[in-house]
């Protein structure tokens, strides 16, 4: 299971409880964060380098290490015909940098090997299952890091699952609890219209952010707890959506990192 997910967080479905519909926790957690539009924040390159530096730290650790690899090599080109030493300490604030920065060189060595040029504009003339092939063909890309460069660079209908995603899905009945972050990627990602995609994912991923917490979940003010089958609030209790629960421009996708486990 992704990290973050301990014996300790494991509010699960109670027996005999329905799972939730996907549509009304859709619904739901729409009325409460408002309405998402698509609009892509990274180039496609700029997109990955990220997602792989957000992994296992802070958005803000993150966002510096970007902007610093950035400043240091001016092109990806550059980058790539770096030394690893440089490189690495270009991204230190990310943390494991020793581990990301050979990754990130072999990365965009690859992307350029098979391409001629380091660009991958090319995936939104490919179909998903294609793109995500291709993607995850590359040293170190994983189901949910080529789910996040289809999804925000290109707005195609790909669902990256992490920590919150995983999280949250299990205990709405979602996903079983025999599911693995594999398979899970597929499931919740026929579960809605392709169009839907998005906002699913980024609503789940804020959902468990502010209310559906790994260690004390806040079922008492959560707007699906009527419908989660492992709420802990009392049942009888009504939960409107909170007028302050809009996400802000820090806490989309066009704000902060949603995708770091």
């Amino acid at each position: 299971m992704p990290q973050g997910v301990t014996a300790s967080s494991q509010v699960l479905p109670k027996r005999g409880r329905k799972k939730a519909d996907p549509q009304e926790v859709l619904r739901l957690l729409r009325s409460q964060q408002g309405e998402l539009e698509w609009a892509r924040r990274y180039e496609p390159v700029d997109e990955l380098m990220i997602t792989i530096l957000s992994q296992h730290t802070s958005d803000l650790n993150a966002e510096r290490a970007y902007k610093a690899l950035k400043a240091e090599f001016h092109s990806w080109d550059t980058a790539a015909d770096a030394d690893t030493v440089t490189i690495e300490r270009a991204i230190r604030t990310a943390g494991l940098s020793k581990q990301k920065a050979p990754r990130i060189r072999e990365v965009l060595r690859t992307i350029r090997e098979r391409r001629g040029v380091l660009d991958l504009e090319f995936l939104k003339d490919l179909s998903l299952s294609e793109a995500k092939k291709w993607l995850q063909s590359l040293n170190g890309v994983g189901p949910k890091t080529a789910a996040v460069v289809l999804c925000f660079s290109f707005g195609l209908p790909a669902m990256a699952v992490d920590t919150h995603v995983y999280r949250v899905s299990r205990r709405l009945g979602l996903i079983g609890p025999k599911v693995n972050v594999g398979q899970a990627h597929i499931l919740l990602e026929e579960m809605v219209p392709p169009e839907k995609v998005y906002p699913f994912h980024v609503y789940l991923i804020m959902h468990g952010r502010r209310i559906c917490k790994a260690q004390r979940p806040l079922c008492e003010s959560c707007v699906l707890n009527q419908i989660c089958p492992s709420s802990l609030a009392d049942a009888a209790a009504t939960t409107q959506p909170k007028r302050d629960g809009k996400l802000t421009g820090q806490e989309t996708a066009h704000g902060s990192r949603l995708h770091r486990d």
